[in-house]
Protein backbone atom coordinates (compact mmCIF):
# COMPACT_ATOMS: atom_id res chain seq x y z
CA UNK A 1 0.00 0.00 0.00
CA UNK A 2 0.94 3.63 -0.75
CA UNK A 3 2.12 5.36 2.50
CA UNK A 4 1.05 8.91 1.40
CA UNK A 5 -2.16 8.03 1.43
CA UNK A 6 -5.01 10.78 1.64
CA UNK A 7 -8.00 9.86 3.49
CA UNK A 8 -11.19 10.10 1.37
CA UNK A 9 -13.11 12.30 3.80
CA UNK A 10 -12.13 14.53 6.89
CA UNK A 11 -15.17 13.69 9.18
CA UNK A 12 -18.16 11.79 9.13
CA UNK A 13 -21.78 13.35 10.71
CA UNK A 14 -24.70 11.07 12.17
CA UNK A 15 -27.47 11.01 10.74
CA UNK A 16 -29.16 7.49 12.01
CA UNK A 17 -28.06 6.30 15.25
CA UNK A 18 -29.74 3.54 17.60
CA UNK A 19 -31.75 4.84 20.68
CA UNK A 20 -31.22 2.99 23.70
CA UNK A 21 -34.70 3.59 25.11
CA UNK A 22 -37.27 3.50 21.85
CA UNK A 23 -34.97 0.61 20.61
CA UNK A 24 -34.75 1.20 17.00
CA UNK A 25 -32.72 3.33 14.66
CA UNK A 26 -33.86 7.18 14.41
CA UNK A 27 -33.26 10.33 12.80
CA UNK A 28 -31.06 12.10 15.81
CA UNK A 29 -30.49 15.57 16.15
CA UNK A 30 -27.28 17.53 17.42
CA UNK A 31 -27.01 19.35 20.45
CA UNK A 32 -24.23 21.70 21.47
CA UNK A 33 -23.16 20.60 24.99
CA UNK A 34 -20.07 22.28 26.21
CA UNK A 35 -17.59 24.46 24.64
CA UNK A 36 -14.08 23.01 25.70
CA UNK A 37 -10.70 24.26 24.74
CA UNK A 38 -10.14 21.18 22.45
CA UNK A 39 -13.54 21.35 20.89
CA UNK A 40 -16.89 21.68 20.68
CA UNK A 41 -19.36 18.63 22.55
CA UNK A 42 -22.12 17.03 21.05
CA UNK A 43 -25.00 15.08 21.70
CA UNK A 44 -26.90 13.39 19.86
CA UNK A 45 -30.58 13.55 20.91
CA UNK A 46 -33.25 10.98 19.55
CA UNK A 47 -36.38 13.22 18.30
CA UNK A 48 -38.88 10.87 20.15
CA UNK A 49 -38.08 10.65 23.76
CA UNK A 50 -35.46 12.92 24.24
CA UNK A 51 -32.72 10.76 25.57
CA UNK A 52 -29.31 10.28 24.27
CA UNK A 53 -28.07 8.27 21.48
CA UNK A 54 -24.47 9.21 21.58
CA UNK A 55 -21.56 12.09 21.43
CA UNK A 56 -18.73 13.35 19.85
CA UNK A 57 -16.08 16.05 20.22
CA UNK A 58 -15.45 18.32 16.96
CA UNK A 59 -11.58 19.80 17.30
CA UNK A 60 -11.73 23.50 14.93
CA UNK A 61 -9.45 22.90 11.75
CA UNK A 62 -6.24 24.24 12.25
CA UNK A 63 -5.55 28.13 11.34
CA UNK A 64 -4.11 28.41 7.95
CA UNK A 65 -0.96 30.92 8.03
Amino acid sequence: MRENRRPSFERMEATLLACPQCKRAVKVRKRLLLVLPNGDKYLYVCPDCGSTCGETIETPPPIAR
